[in-house]
Parts: structure tokens; C-alpha cells; sequence
């Protein structure tokens, strides 16, 4: 079992979960972050004054899949996630030892 953590742009969040789920996969978790890598942030107006916004919002995706579903995770996110533009995100892939359902008991694969 694997979870693929995805850092996306959060315009692309809406497109990306319908295409998770168009291709059978069910269960992610959103959370929303800031952070920065090569973007660095950038400079606005507020009343008047500038300022320095140093991260910039992004969506965190959080998706626990067994390992024959991990590359159709990856295709679709990197698919639908992509603008061509600098902080379009990452892709992480962890490995999980063991996943427990808290409300059955179940273990493993069947827990997902």
C-alpha cells in the first residue's frame, strides 16, 4: 500500500478530484497549505502599501491506494494537475505498513 501526498495549485483541485474519481478512486483527504519553492512568493497592494507574500496557497491531497492502483494515481494527478507554469506541485509516494479502519477492525487493503 502506498500514500501519494500531492501538493496542487488550488484552482486544479475541483478537476483533479473528478478525475480521481472517474478513474475508480474513491477516498482522498484535503487539506489546505501554504508553502513556496522556486515561485519564492511575490509582492502586493494593500491600501496603498506593498508587501512581500512569502508562501502562496496550495492543496495538499492525501490518497492511500493499493500498489497496482498507485500508477493511475499518479497519471491522473500529474495529468490534470499541470498548467506548464512554475508550482504546479509535487508528488510523493510513501509506503504503508498497516491501515486500520477504526470503526470495523479491518486491516490492510481491505481498510482502504
Amino acid at each position: 500500500m502506498k500514500l501519494v501526498t500531492a501538493i496542487i495549485k488550488p484552482f486544479k483541485l475541483q478537476e483533479v478530484r473528478e478525475a480521481l474519481v472517474e478513474s475508480g478512486i474513491e477516498g482522498l483527504t484535503i487539506t489546505e497549505v501554504k508553502g513556496y519553492g522556486r515561485q519564492k512568493g511575490h509582492t502586493e497592494m494593500y491600501r496603498g502599501a506593498e508587501y512581500s507574500v512569502d508562501t502562496l496557497p496550495k492543496i495538499k491531497l492525501e490518497i492511500l491506494v493499493d500498489d497496482e492502483n498507485l500508477q493511475t494515481v499518479i497519471d491522473v494527478v500529474t495529468k490534470t494537475a499541470n498548467t506548464g507554469k512554475i508550482g504546479d506541485g509535487k508528488i510523493f509516494i510513501t509506503t504503508i505498513d498497516e491501515i486500520i479502519r477504526i470503526r470495523t477492525g479491518e486491516t490492510g487493503s481491505d481498510a482502504i
